[in-house]
């Protein structure tokens, strides 16, 4: 029993047994037969296809049955069975059923696994890495797709070590039927050491490269990581102001000064975009609204978005500027000036502001606001006696910050199946004028997904939200500060604002406090309807203290319609402690689930 080399007809056959293309082109209708495991028979099986069809002639039913001897030798070998005896034959008859007998033999098994470098090898760290990266343990089988797995990682390892041009030659292995040993040889050209050098900006749009040179999480000369080039290309992208960017290392014989450039290559998108759009609901009435949205009109990934709104509560004319990676990566200034209406149950507002939000995200999904803003309002607060001078409307002038915290670890942003959502945001405020006050308020949201089996079928969804105004009372507390609940997205089967104390006029007072709970079971029926029953709670007190003692409970059920992106959502609800005023059931429309 003596040793031989396979080398290049090991990777073809260990290709061909991994790649699809092989797999389905494999001849059909043919038995596996012999003893042998049932995993590697149901492999071999599924590689060749499904059960026996009548072959036309004998002559067919022998070629069905070579071919699929020769499927079961490449799954064999990439399993690590290099011992085999594939017997293909037919039965008896003019159209004979094609069979193939498998004796698999002697397993074999991982021995001597190394690299062989080609060219100057790379420093001793880079050879311990690519060395600990291959993780093949002797012993262990010799299966074709560890090795090449085994192969890749190597290469990876060098290319993060800094060797930017690391790649994998022919591979040797050695296959020893008189010990059942697989040994790889992996034969890399690590080639040189690469030091990344200054970012190269090619654009026919209005981008500034010095904006884009920022925005590298290297210094020229650091040694080359794939990390850090794929993390500039999508700092660009989550502008979201380009319809596609590139970022590559420069070849080799483009060296400036030792280093290597990164090319960056942005197409922009077009200038601008209009939206329109039309909502409707029973609670909060009918609304048209148009966006004119303008992208990278000061060359530093801008997004300039003018919306003009009327509607039933919210009107307004507003103009918003998103400047991204201010000051340092992954943080947004944005500027907000606005003119605006408010129509609501509690009051009538009009108002002029102006805002700027600092943005900085931690991850994808977790981001920490800071913000100022100042308003001159006018409000006719609709109470039925007036506390605030003996006059119906109360003119003020609003200072503001804010610091406002968001993370997401749910699955989906509109159909959340499992995780968790935490919001919470604190915002100080000065009120001078007609009624001067210093007030803080505060408010916390926090939601969980709890799915039931594996496929996920059936999801408990809760929501917890809590509230809570200090330093001022009411009346005092501006109306449109204070806090309301009822509606599609607080406290379902009431109506906008009508949970919490009342005027004798029933129009909502607002409060102080604020509780408000969820609690829902999603069921999928088919893969595109699903059907939920909730129940909802909440409370709003003229206390600081939120009163869980005396909530207003609205049960209801709804259906599901998955559009692919996210579901529509129908649902009817109806208040169990029903008060003068209130509607004996309401009806809410919207894309996404509530929470």
């Amino acid at each position: 029993m003596g040793r031989f080399a396979v080398a290049s007809a090991f990777c073809v056959l260990a290709a061909a047994s991994l790649s699809p293309g092989w797999v389905w082109a494999a001849p059909q209708h043919v038995d596996v037969r012999g003893t042998l495991d049932p995993a590697l028979k149901a492999e071999i099986q599924q590689a060749i296809g499904p059960p026996p069809a009548t072959p036309a002639s004998r002559l067919d039913a022998s070629r069905r049955a070579r071919e699929a001897g020769e499927t079961a030798i490449a799954v064999l070998r990439s399993e690590g069975y290099y011992d085999y005896v594939v017997e293909p034959d037919i039965g008896d008859g003019d159209q004979p059923q094609a069979f193939v007998t498998v004796t698999p033999g002697a397993r074999s098994k991982i021995a001597d696994a190394h690299v062989e470098w080609q060219g100057p090898a790379p420093d001793p760290k880079a050879v311990a890495a690519a060395e600990a990266a291959m993780k093949l343990k002797a012993g262990d089988p010799g299966r074709a797709v560890d090795i090449i797995a085994a192969e890749g990682r190597v290469v990876a390892a060098l290319r993060e070590s800094g060797y930017a041009d690391a790649s994998a030659l022919t591979r040797e292995v050695v296959v020893d039927h008189a010990d059942f040993t697989v040994q790889p040889a992996f034969r890399i050209a690590a080639g040189e050491l690469v030091h990344l050098g200054a970012v190269e900006v090619i654009t026919h749009g209005r981008t500034n490269p010095k904006l884009v040179a920022r925005l590298a999480p290297w210094k020229v000369g650091d040694p080359y990581r794939p990390k850090p080039v794929a993390e500039l290309e999508r700092r660009l992208l989550d502008s979201g102001v380009y319809d596609r960017v590139t970022v590559s290392l420069a070849p080799a014989d483009q060296k400036v000064n030792g280093t290597r450039p990164v090319i960056v290559s942005l197409a922009d998108r077009p200038k601008g975009t209009l939206e329109l759009g039309a909502s409707y609901s029973t609670d909060e009435g009918i609304g048209v609204d148009s966006r004119w949205i303008l992208y990278n009109r000061l060359g530093r990934a801008d997004t300039l978005t003018n919306i003009f709104r009327i509607a039933q509560i919210d009107s307004r004319a507003q103009s918003q500027l998103a400047l991204p990676d201010w000051g340092r990566p992954q943080q947004t200034l944005t500027l907000t000036a606005a003119l605006y209406r408010d129509d609501t149950p509690a009051y009538l507002l009009w108002g002029l502001g102006a805002a700027a939000d600092l943005t900085h995200r931690f991850s994808k999904t977790s981001f920490l606001t800071y913000g100022v803003s100042l308003d001159g309002t006018q409000t006719d607060q609709k109470e039925s006696e007036d506390f605030i001078g003996l006059s119906k409307y109360r003119d003020l002038v609003i200072a503001g910050g804010l610091v406002a915290f968001a993370v997401d670890r749910s699955n989906d942003p509109l159909n959340p199946t499992s995780g968790w959502r935490l919001d919470a945001r604190v915002e100080p405020k000065a009120a001078f004028g007609k009624g001067p006050v210093n007030y803080l308020k505060a408010q916390a949201q926090v939601s969980a997904y709890l799915p039931l089996g594996q496929t996920s079928g059936t999801v408990i969804a809760g929501r917890l939200k809590l509230g809570e105004i200090l330093g001022g009372d009411i009346p005092l507390v501006p109306a449109q500060d204070r806090f309301y609940a009822g509606g599609g997205g607080s406290v379902r089967g009431y109506g906008y604002q009508e949970v919490g104390p009342r005027f004798p006029d029933n129009n909502p007072e607002g409060g102080l406090s604020l509780f408000e709970s969820s609690v829902e079971i999603r069921q999928r029926v088919t893969q595109r309807w699903g059907v939920v029953g909730f129940v909802d709670a909440g409370a709003v007190g003229t206390n600081v203290a939120p009163d869980f003692a005396h909530p207003e409970v609205g049960v209801g059920v709804g259906v599901r319609y998955d559009l692919g992106f996210g579901p529509i959502r129908l649902d009817i609800a109806t208040p169990v402690n029903r008060r003068d005023g209130d509607s004996i059931v309401q009806l809410y429309l919207s894309i996404g689930q509530s929470f």
